[in-house]
């Protein structure tokens, strides 16, 4: 999971892509990059840490231009990287181009194989942004064949991008000298959407467009939001601001990662026409059903939500049930999210020093916590532990989320079976595992109609990391097993036994 942000102005863009990352920092703190471009010359500074930390007066005084691109990095594998993996990536031919991607190539590996050998490029990283970035560029070298460039050659380009690569993908890329490019995989799993703005006082001169990850990043820069971006297609946009699209996929199909609505996105975005926020609201709402079938509402005093994700849902679960909404926790927004912390002793350790309860609304009451999901399972049982700690007599856990059982291959940082605390256990010994007195999940086809009833439009979700289905029909046990063995490659955690990672047909699901 990242955030892409992607301008084409009149005027200077580097305050505005970094007020653009600002928006999008929930999509990843470890690295962050912005490239500009002025006079076909790229400028780029890009390292590790946030945007405020990365980037300095001095930094943005050397991106000068009126097109540009930035991204903020989470990367997949939840381990230390190279600073020489954060994007945005650069490569010199054909006409010199820069990309930044979120999401996750499931066939990477391959790519990188077939690039050096048939199409003699040389890949420098273990990023599949850069694999990304030399199709593209190898694509749009055949295309071309160093004629002057069209939007029809970019699109060819695209076209060849998508029958080549598997997975998840959101890209922004400048192609120097002519303009932006932005396109989507085939199944729209990971989001992007465009806007644009015009500077009072400069009529069409001063028009700008801008694409990104999430809507919030429009609206917070004062763009206004126009639409997604759809599955499949690309969106170039010139350097005069002249917007070209094009759908460049056969058979391209609507399927965002439903764990956006649950747990990855901002409250205040609008995914593919799903108000984030709603989705949420929503999921709160069908809870409620699956709390009163397990802990009669009687024996609830108050519902406590686990900062913040879970706040909708926990207080459209309290409405519905008649029992007081309390704030029990207050989180501490220096320390970074415990989600995607490179290992469990760090990320047990950190809890408490993120986390304080409120000790006044535990003390001698039963309490109902709800969280957006469970994942590893690790900060569950210490916030557990907490709440008993401050008094409280009982502690039920609600997930607004099913049981996340199988990994996840499309960006987001929880790949290997064995980290996944509901990973072949049964609810109940998922519950003996965080210590709670109830646990109570989300059920799966309850959460799909829940967000997918706010657009009827949507061909359906990637719920992988719920269900075991994977969209792009390319990942087995097998593919997950060598994924899990390159991330790991030799810790003391050892490989994934294939025989019980069973993924389900998708035709029963």
């Amino acid at each position: 999971m990242c955030g892409i942000v992607g301008v084409v102005s009149q005027s200077p863009v580097n305050q505005l892509i970094y007020d653009g990352l600002l928006l999008l920092q929930h999509r990843g703190q470890d690295a962050a990059g912005i490239v500009t471009q002025q006079n076909r010359k790229f400028f780029m500074h890009k390292a590790k840490g946030m945007v405020r930390d990365v980037f300095r007066t001095r930094n943005m005084r050397a991106l000068p231009g009126h097109v540009g691109l930035g991204q903020v990095r989470y990367p997949t594998a939840g381990n230390a990287f190279s600073e020489d993996e954060a994007q945005p990536f650069y490569v010199n031919a054909p006409f010199g181009l820069v990309l930044s991607h979120n999401g996750n190539l499931t066939n990477a590996a391959e790519l990188k194989a077939e690039l050096f050998t048939t199409d003699h490029r040389h890949i420098n990283t273990d990023s599949d942004s850069e694999v990304l970035l030399n199709v593209l560029a190898h694509e749009l070298e055949k295309t071309t064949r160093g004629l002057p460039l069209k939007p029809i050659d970019v699109f060819a380009a695209v076209r060849g991008v998508h029958k080549r690569i598997k997975g998840s993908y959101a890209v922004v890329a400048l192609i120097a000298g002519h303009g932006l490019l932005a396109f989507r995989d085939p199944f729209g799993i990971r989001p992007l959407c465009m806007g644009h703005a015009v500077n009072e006082g400069e009529k069409g001169s001063g028009r700008t467009v801008m694409v990104a990850s999430e809507s919030v990043a429009l609206e917070g820069t004062g763009h206004a939001f126009d639409r997604d971006i759809a599955p499949g297609e690309a969106v170039f946009v010139d350097m005069d601001g002249n917007v070209h699209a094009q759908q460049c996929a056969e058979n391209a199909s609507l399927h965002p990662c439903i764990f956006e609505f649950v747990y990855l996105a901002r409250p205040d975005s609008v995914l593919d026409g799903i108000s984030v926020y709603q989705a949420r609201l929503n999921l709160g709402e069908t809870l409620a059903k699956r709390v009163v079938s397990t802990v009669p509402p009687n024996e609830i005093d108050v519902i406590i939500p686990i900062p913040e994700s879970s706040r909708p849902s926990a207080t459209q679960l309290a409405h519905l049930l008649g029992i007081a909404y309390r704030e029990g926790f207050v989180k501490n927004r220096y320390v970074g999210r415990t989600f995607i912390m490179p290992g469990q002793g760090v990320r047990k350790k950190s809890v408490r020093q993120k986390l304080n309860v409120i000790a006044s609304e535990f003390k001698g009451r039963n309490v109902l916590l709800v969280d957006d999901s469970i994942v590893r399972g690790t900060t569950s049982k210490e916030i557990v532990q907490m709440a008993r700690d401050a008094g409280a007599k009982k502690v039920y856990l609600a997930s607004a989320a099913p049981p996340v059982r199988f990994p996840n291959v499309y960006g987001i940082d929880m790949p290997t079976p064995s980290e996944l605390v509901a990973h072949d256990r049964t609810v109940e010994e998922i519950r003996r595992v965080i210590g709670c007195d109830a646990l109570i999940y989300q059920d799966v086809a309850s959460m799909k109609r829940a967000i997918g009833s706010l657009n009827t439009k949507l061909d359906g979700f990637d719920a992988s990391c719920f269900d075991g289905v994977y969209i792009t029909g390319d990942v087995t046990a097998e593919t997950i097993a060598k994924m899990n063995a390159e991330r790991i490659d030799g810790s003391e955690e050892g490989g994934v036994d294939v025989s019980r990672l069973a993924l389900p047909n998708p035709q029963e699901v």
